[in-house]
C-alpha cells in the first residue's frame, strides 16, 4: 500500500515537474515571440517607439541626476565646490566608456546573433560581456584609488578645488565604478534582446533615487562643508541599488532571455570575442576621446580663472539634454538596425535609420531654439553668482549651435556599431576628436582666446559631419 502511495506521489511530482518545464518552455517561446514581433513584424514607427521611448526617458533622467549634483552643490553658493565636481565629470564618464566596451559591443553582437537565429551563442556572448565589465570596472576603480592625487592634479584641481574633487571621485569612481558600469552593460544587453522597457526602468530608477538622496545626504545627514561628499555618497548608493535591480530582472527572466549570470556560460567562440571588442573598443575609444576633449576644455579654461571653469562646467551639463535624447534615440535604434542587418531585411533597416535620423534632427533643432531663448533662466537654475551666470549664458548660446552636428556625428558611429563594422566606427571617432575637435580647441584658443574654446565644437563638427556622410554613403549596406 505504501509502495503504491509512494509511486503515486512520485508520478505527481514528475507530472508537476513536467508542467513546470512546459510552462518555462512556453515562457521562452513567448519571450522569443515578443522579440521577433518587435524586430520583424511591428510597423517601423511602432518598433522604434517601443525601443526608443524608454531609452530616451532613462537618458533624460540620467542627465537630470548628473545635473542634480551640480544643482544642489550650486545651492551652497560656493563656485569652488561646483568647479571641483565639474572636474570629475570627465573621469566619471570614463566609467560609461568602459560600459560601452562591454555593453555596446556585447549588445550589438547579441542583436546580430539573434537576427541570425544563433540563440545559444548569443547567451555565451552576453555572459562574456557581463564578466568583462566587472573586470575592467574593477581595474579602473583600483587605478583611480591608487593614483588619485596625480590624476586630480592632471585634471587641473587647484588649492580651492582639490579636496572637493577628491571627495566626489572617491565615492562615484573608486566605490561606484563597478555598479555603474555593470548597470549600463546589463541595460545595453537587455536592449539587444528587445527588453528596452526593463533596461530603461532600471536606469531611470537609479537616476530618480540619486535625485531624491542628494538633498538628504548633503543637507540633512552630513554637516556644513561636506555637501560634495554627500552628493558623491548619494550617487554611489543609487547606482548600487540600480545594479541590484538589474540582477533581480535577470533572475526573474531566467530561461526567457539569452542574458545569464551563470559564469559557466561565459564560453563564447573566438569569433564572438573578437566581435565584442571590434565594436566595443571603438565605442570606448570614442567616449574616452569625448571625455578627453572635456578635460582639455577644463584645462584651457583654468588658465583664465575659476569662474570660467565653473561656468563651462555648468554649460557642459546643460547642453547634454538634446545630446542625451539623441543618444537615447541611437541606443534604441541600434538593436533594430543590428537585428535586421544580420537577418538581411535591409528595407526595414533603412526605414528605421531614416526615421531615427529625422527624430534626432528635430530634437536638435528644438534645443537650439530653447537654449537661445531661455539660456539665462537655465543657468540661474544652477547658480546665482552674477559673473558665473554671465559667462555661462554666453558659452551656452554658442555651444548649442553644434547640437545637430554632434548628433549626426555620433549617429553615424552608432550605425557602424550596429553593422559590426568597428573599424569604420573607430576611424570616425578617432578622426573626429584627434584630427578635428581637439586640435581646433588649441588653435582657436590661441587665435581668439577664451571664446575660441567655446566656438571650437561648431567648427570641428562641421568637418566631422562632412566626413561621416562620405564614409556612410560609401560603406553602408545596399
Amino acid at each position: 500500500m505504501r509502495q503504491k502511495e509512494a509511486a503515486a506521489d512520485q508520478k505527481e511530482k514528475e507530472a508537476a515537474a513536467g508542467q513546470k518545464e512546459k510552462e518555462a518552455a512556453a515562457g521562452r517561446k513567448e519571450e522569443a515571440g515578443t522579440n521577433k514581433r518587435i524586430f520583424e513584424e511591428m510597423p517601423v514607427a511602432a518598433a522604434l517607439r517601443t525601443m526608443v521611448v524608454p531609452t530616451i526617458f532613462s537618458q533624460i533622467i540620467v542627465l537630470i541626476y548628473n545635473m542634480a549634483d551640480t544643482f544642489y552643490v550650486g545651492r551652497t553658493g560656493n563656485p569652488y565646490m561646483v568647479a571641483g565636481t565639474s572636474l570629475i565629470l570627465p573621469v566619471f564618464n570614463i566609467t560609461l566608456c568602459l560600459a560601452g566596451l562591454a555593453g555596446i559591443g556585447g549588445g550589438s553582437l547579441v542583436a546580430r546573433l539573434l537576427g541570425k537565429g544563433r540563440e545559444e551563442e548569443a547567451r555565451r556572448a552576453a555572459a562574456f560581456s557581463l564578466y568583462l565589465s566587472i573586470l575592467v570596472a574593477g581595474l579602473f576603480s583600483l587605478g583611480i584609488g591608487v593614483f588619485m592625487e596625480p590624476v586630480l592634479e592632471l585634471l587641473g584641481a587647484g588649492e580651492n578645488t582639490f579636496r572637493y574633487a577628491k571627495q566626489y571621485a572617491s565615492c562615484v569612481i573608486v566605490l561606484g565604478a563597478i555598479p555603474t558600469v555593470l548597470s549600463n552593460v546589463t541595460a545595453n544587453l537587455l536592449r539587444g534582446t528587445g527588453c528596452s522597457r526593463e533596461a530603461g526602468f532600471g536606469i531611470t530608477m537609479g537616476g530618480i533615487l540619486n535625485i531624491a538622496l542628494d538633498p538628504l545626504f548633503m543637507f540633512v545627514l552630513l554637516p556644513d562643508g561636506m555637501e560634495v561628499l554627500g552628493a558623491g555618497i548619494a550617487t554611489c548608493l543609487s547606482n548600487c541599488i540600480a545594479c541590484a535591480y538589474f540582477f533581480a530582472v535577470l533572475i526573474r527572466l531566467k530561461g526567457r532571455t539569452v542574458i545569464t549570470l551563470n559564469p559557466a556560460a561565459c564560453r563564447p567562440s573566438r569569433e564572438s570575442v573578437i566581435a565584442v571588442f571590434a565594436v566595443g573598443i571603438p565605442s570606448a575609444v570614442s567616449t574616452l576621446l569625448f571625455d578627453f576633449d572635456y578635460v582639455i576644455i577644463d584645462r584651457l579654461m583654468v588658465s583664465y580663472h575659476d569662474l570660467a571653469l565653473a561656468a563651462i562646467g555648468i554649460v557642459l551639463k546643460v547642453e547634454r539634454l538634446p545630446l542625451n535624447v539623441g543618444i537615447g534615440i541611437c541606443q534604441g535604434m541600434l538593436p533594430l538596425v543590428a537585428y535586421n542587418y544580420a537577418s538581411g531585411n535591409y528595407r526595414r533597416m533603412h526605414d528605421t535609420v531614416r526615421l531615427a535620423l529625422r527624430l534626432g534632427l528635430f530634437v536638435a533643432g528644438a534645443s537650439i531654439l530653447m537654449y537661445e531663448l531661455f539660456a539665462g533662466f537655465l543657468i540661474r537654475f544652477f547658480i546665482d553668482e552674477p559673473q558665473t551666470v554671465g559667462l555661462a549664458v554666453q558659452f551656452l548660446r554658442v555651444r548649442v549651435l553644434a547640437t545637430p552636428l554632434m548628433f549626426l556625428s555620433f549617429f553615424t558611429v552608432y550605425l557602424f556599431q550596429a553593422f559590426g563594422r568597428g573599424e569604420k566606427a573607430l576611424f570616425l571617432g578617432v578622426t573626429r576628436w584627434l584630427v578635428f575637435n581637439i586640435p581646433m580647441l588649441f588653435l582657436l584658443n590661441h587665435l581668439i582666446g577664451m571664446y575660441g574654446i567655446v566656438w571650437s565644437q561648431v567648427t570641428a563638427d562641421t568637418l566631422t559631419v562632412l566626413l561621416s556622410f562620405f564614409v556612410y554613403r560609401r560603406y553602408r549596406p545596399s
